[in-house]
């Protein structure tokens, strides 16, 4: 079982939520992870050790319609075409660091969510009905909306909660999806068709085994988009795991994670693309949230 803590304004709540099968030897992964980057231990000690460790996964769901956040720890990693195969935009491969902890969606947002903003009054109310393409909605991540509907999303989210959300940055979003690995996804240098969705359509969120964070469809499913404007590389990329939005017109936003519509080497954790899907929209992209723990500055 999972602790979940939800704020419900003005009462805080908690609350158990059923453990998905193949969590437990994500919640040893993140564990070990965090010791591993406070002792200054590499990647092979974490890995080593996961049989022998069991922790409690942070899970935060601040309403009954808000998505499920998985606390991350902070730490450092090499972002970038780290096992070669890679293509030019990927490089070059620099340190990052994350220095606080921070909240991530267990899943990409659902158009379960999306709906629940718009009966609410956001993210463009009843007049905007992004198409699910006849392949469900509910569970399945919501497609067919542009970044600044994304972020429109988040702007609701932050308002109905109180607390402050957002899109990831690209160098966070590489940080959750490597999850302390450097191989070419999570589960290493080969594309497995059995962990991540690169089929004929989306699938329900949830559908195939998270990441050592505990993190869902990071590989596939929807591409996704994250908040910093497209550079054709990473020289003078910022180092702090900040949103890289200088030295760009932001025409184009990147996307990460590739989709279902794409090969496994454009679903690689280091694989990026630029898209004009700030005012259009795809049904091969999506979004996942982010959520600050430090407390609002009033």
């Amino acid at each position: 079982m999972i602790l979940t803590i939800s704020f419900d304004r003005p009462n805080v709540t908690c609350t158990e939520v059923q453990e998905p099968q193949g969590e437990v030897m994500a919640r040893m992964r993140m564990l070990l992870f965090s010791l591993a980057v406070l002792a200054g231990l590499g990647v092979v000690s974490i890995l080593a050790a996961i049989a022998n460790a069991e922790q409690r996964q942070r899970v935060i769901q601040d309403c009954a319609v808000c998505p499920e956040m998985v606390v991350v720890p902070p730490g450092r990693f090499r972002m970038g075409d780290l096992a070669g195969g890679g293509f030019s935009d990927e490089r070059p491969v620099r340190e990052v660091e994350i220095s606080q902890e921070f909240a991530v969606g267990r899943y990409e947002v659902t158009f379960a969510a999306w709906d629940a903003c718009r009966a609410a009054g956001g993210c463009g109310g009843a007049g905007r009905v992004p198409s699910d393409m006849g392949w469900g909605r509910d569970r399945r991540p919501v497609i067919n909306i542009s970044w600044d509907e994304a972020k429109s999303y988040a702007v609701w989210l932050s308002k109905h909660t109180g607390q402050d959300y957002r899109l990831l940055s690209e160098a966070e979003w590489e940080y959750v999806a490597r999850a302390g690995t450097t191989t070419r996804f999570w589960w290493g240098d080969e594309f497995d068709a059995g962990k991540a969705n690169a089929g004929q359509q989306t699938v329900p969120v949830g559908a195939y085994q998270p990441n050592a964070f505990g993190l869902y469809d990071v590989h596939g499913n929807v591409a996704e988009f994250v908040e910093d404007c497209w550079h054709d590389d990473f020289r003078g990329a910022p180092s702090d795991g900040s949103a890289w939005t200088a030295g760009s017109d932001c025409e184009e936003h990147v996307v990460r994670g590739g989709s279902w519509g794409e090969e496994g080497k454009y679903l690689r954790s280091s694989a990026r693309s630029g898209d004009d899907g700030q005012h259009g929209s795809y049904p091969t992209q999506g979004f996942r949230i982010a959520r600050l723990l430090q407390p609002r500055v009033k």
